[in-house]
């Protein structure tokens, strides 16, 4: 006979969701707790919405708690570190044209640079 381990999260009464992962539940219990305060806030504010639209905004807001932070300035982006080593020089040639005019520069410098030399040394013969 096997075992399982089940966590449900109630609201209200009603089983709202079931979870195999407490660390899951309590996540998403959290995210309804933040999506009830921002809609007692928005019930509040001088902007008319009704009822599902309040909830569907809270909930969406409380889903995409991180952005919302970064948007109102209370929390920092994350940079993504970009491994150079790894990257594609024709890709990025293809996408930024301005990318390809600074590579264009650099191959005509080296292309130039010999033909230069060149000159040096038949004026040093001479």
């Amino acid at each position: 006979m096997a075992v399982e381990s089940r966590f449900v999260v109630i609201r209200q009464g009603v089983e709202v969701e079931t979870f195999m992962d407490k660390k899951a539940a309590d996540e998403y219990d959290k995210m309804l707790d933040m999506a009830d305060n921002l809609s007692e806030m928005f019930e509040q504010a001088p902007v008319e919405l009704s009822e599902p639209m309040r909830e569907e905004l809270s909930i969406y807001l409380a889903q995409h708690r991180e952005e919302v932070l970064i948007a109102l300035q209370a929390k920092k982006a994350k940079l993504v570190k970009v491994d150079n080593s790894k990257l594609d020089v024709a890709a990025v040639e293809e996408k930024s044209p301005t990318a390809k005019i600074a590579t264009t520069k650099k191959t005509a410098a080296k292309k130039a640079k010999p033909a230069a030399k060149v000159a040096d040394d038949s004026s040093d013969a001479a």
